[in-house]
C-alpha cells in the first residue's frame, strides 16, 4: 500500500503523533493529522522507527536452510578461514541461494540497508559475487546492498587475488575490502597499497576487517591513516571490527579515536562477546561514526544470528554502556553511519518501519 496514515505512533519512543505515507514516502509527522480518501490504521501505541541498517555481515556464506554446523576446528583465524573453504566446497554452497535467504529475513525485522562482504579468492572466483549481485538485483526496493569485494583468504598469500579484487570493482562491487595487514599477509605495506591503489583506480571506497589486537592493531590504523592522508580520502574508509580500539591502553586508543574522527573514518562493529570491542561512548564522544552489523550469521564459524538488528543492539548495550540512554545505543543500529547517521524520520524519508513489539513507556 502506498498512500496510508497512521495514527498513534511514537516516533523513535516519543509522544504519540501521526504518520502520513504517500506513494510509499513519509509525507508528514505531526498530531491530528487529517487525508480524506486514503486508508487510516491505529498504530496502538507502536514505535516508529527508520528502516534499520547491517553495517556488517556476510551474505554470501550463511548456513540457513542447512544442518546444524558444530566448529570443531584449530583456534587460529586462518584455521576457519581455510575450514571455511572446505565446507563452502563441500556443501556447494550457492551464494545467491544464501544471500537471499539471509536478505529476505533480515528485511523482516525491518534492515533496510545492508553492507556484505562478499569472499573473493583464487578458489571460486567471482563467483560469490555474481550470486549476491543477482540478489542486489531482485530485491531492489526491498533492501539496498552495498557490497565489499572481500579478500578473506588474504591478498597477497595468495597469488592471483589482487587480480580478482580489481576484476570484482569492475564487475559492480561497491567497496574494496581488506583483512588484517600485518596477521594475515604479514607484508602490511604491500596489503594496503594493493587495496588503495584498486580503490583509487575505480573511484571508490575502502572497509577493511582489522582484527588486530593491541599494538599490532594500533600499528596497521596508523598506516591506514597515512593513506588515508596522502591520498585524500577521508571519509571514504571504514575500519571493521577494530578491536584494538577497545585495548585497556586508553592513551594509545584516545589517539586512535581522534584520528578516527578527523578523519572521518567510521567504526563498524558486530558486538562479538569474546573480544574487547571500541568503547560507543568514548567514540561518540569523538565524534566517530559508528556502525552496527550481525557479521557471520549461523555460518561455520558460529550458530548465532537470527536477522533482528534490534536484537544487536541489545547486545551492543549489554556489552558496552549499560548506563547509557536507549535511543543513543540505538543509533548504530540506523541507516548508513558512513552517509550521516540518522536519528529520526523527517517528512521525505521512504521506507518507515515500525516495531513489531507493542511497547509501552
Amino acid at each position: 500500500m502506498s498512500d496510508l496514515l497512521l495514527k498513534n505512533i511514537r516516533q523513535m519512543g516519543g509522544a504519540p503523533t501521526d504518520l502520513l505515507i504517500r506513494a510509499g514516502t513519509i509525507a508528514a509527522i505531526g498530531p491530528d493529522l487529517v487525508a480524506p480518501g486514503i486508508a487510516c490504521e491505529d498504530g496502538g501505541g507502536a514505535i516508529a522507527i527508520p528502516g534499520l541498517f547491517d553495517a556488517h555481515t556476510h551474505l554470501d556464506k550463511g548456513l540457513l536452510g542447512h544442518p546444524w554446523y558444530v566448529n570443531d576446528v584449530g583456534p587460529r583465524l586462518i584455521d576457519k578461514i581455510d575450514n571455511e573453504r572446505r565446507v563452502k566446497r563441500d556443501l556447494g554452497l550457492d551464494a545467491h541461494v544464501q544471500s537471499m535467504r539471509q536478505a529476505i529475513l533480515s528485511s523482516s525485522f525491518g534492515t533496510t540497508v545492508i553492507r556484505s562482504h562478499v569472499d573473493i579468492d583464487t578458489d571460486q572466483g567471482l563467483v560469490a559475487l555474481e550470486g549476491v549481485m543477482e540478489t542486489r538485483r531482485q530485491l531492489a526496493g526491498v533492501v539496498e546492498i552495498e557490497i565489499v569485494a572481500f579478500p578473506q583468504s588474504g591478498l597477497l598469500r595468495r597469488p592471483g587475488t589482487v587480480e580478482l579484487l580489481d576484476r570484482a570493482m569492475a564487475a559492480g562491487a561497491d567497496l574494496v575490502g581488506g583483512l588484517d595487514p600485518c596477521g594475515m599477509d604479514r607484508d602490511p605495506k604491500g596489503h594496503l597499497d594493493a587495496i588503495f591503489a584498486i580503490a583509487g583506480k575505480y573511484g571508490k571506497g575502502i572497509d577493511i576487517h582489522l582484527h588486530e589486537a593491541g599494538e599490532m592493531g594500533a600499528f596497521s590504523m596508523d598506516m591506514i591513516f597515512e593513506r588515508v592522508c596522502a591520498l585524500g580520502m577521508q571519509g571514504k574508509v571504514a575500519i571493521s571490527h577494530a578491536f584494538c580500539l577497545g585495548a585497556p591502553d586508553w592513551n594509545m586508543t584516545q589517539g586512535l579515536i581522534d584520528d578516527c574522527a578527523t578523519l572521518d573514518l567510521p567504526v563498524l562493529t558486530t558486538a562479538p562477546p569474546s573480544r574487547e570491542v571500541p568503547s560507543l561512548q568514548r567514540l561518540l564522544a569523538a565524534g566517530v561514526r559508528f556502525g552496527a552489523g550481525l557479521d557471520g550469521f549461523r555460518d561455520t564459524w558460529g550458530p548465532y544470528g537470527n536477522g533482528d538488528m534490534l536484537e544487536r543492539a541489545m547486545l551492543r548495550k549489554r556489552c558496552n554502556s549499560p548506563g547509557k540512554s536507549r535511543w543513543s545505543l540505538f543509533r548504530p543500529t540506523l541507516p548508513w553511519p558512513c552517509r550521516g547517521l540518522a536519528t529520526c524520520s523527517q517528512a521525505g524519508d521512504s521506507r518507515p518501519v515500525f516495531d513489531r513489539y507493542r511497547r509501552s513507556g
